[in-house]
């Protein structure tokens, strides 16, 4: 069990977001969660300088389909990183083991694919009170940690690129 705030850490460590642009794909399943993923993740960005225009914030059915989302933002928008958000909680079938696998393959494939950050900020929780603990509950908000890293990632291929 993770003992981590996801939402502590160096202001000063993580660089500025202002000439970034950032796509959001945020799942409505779960939205009670997923939607203060979201709102973390925004306000995050806002934080560290990211202009309120260059955030997009797009919403699709489940976690599943988080990756189509991801790649329409990859092929179709100029954004510098893409924040994937969802929530799984396990049932009592393997339905979660098959779209936690789903979507974690299909972000790693993005990222390589299109040699752009692509962020895993999703949940995959043994049940709704540990989700709603790492969206703005006990343990912080994993939206928080999903901008940070966005950030810190676009930094990193911007200081490879120069």
């Amino acid at each position: 069990m993770a003992t981590k705030d996801l939402s502590a850490y160096d202001l000063n460590a993580v660089p500025t977001a202002k000439n970034m642009k950032f796509g959001i794909v945020v799942a409505e399943w779960n939205y009670q969660i997923t939607g203060s993923l979201a709102e973390g993740a925004v306000q995050t960005l806002l934080r560290h300088g990211a202009n309120k225009e260059n955030i997009i914030v797009k919403h699709v059915p489940g976690s599943f389909e988080l990756t189509l989302g991801g790649q329409y933002f990859a092929e179709y928008t100029d954004v510098d990183a893409i924040i994937l958000l969802g929530c799984v909680i396990q049932g009592e079938t393997r339905h979660f083991d098959f779209i936690c696998q789903g979507v974690t393959y299909g972000a790693t494939k993005l990222n390589l694919t299109y040699n752009l950050p692509v962020i895993f900020g999703v949940l995959t929780t043994d049940n709704e009170q540990q989700a709603l603990d790492r969206a703005g509950g006990r343990l912080g908000n994993k939206g928080d940690e999903a901008a940070v890293t966005a950030i810190k990632m676009v930094a990193l291929q911007n200081s490879m690129q120069e």
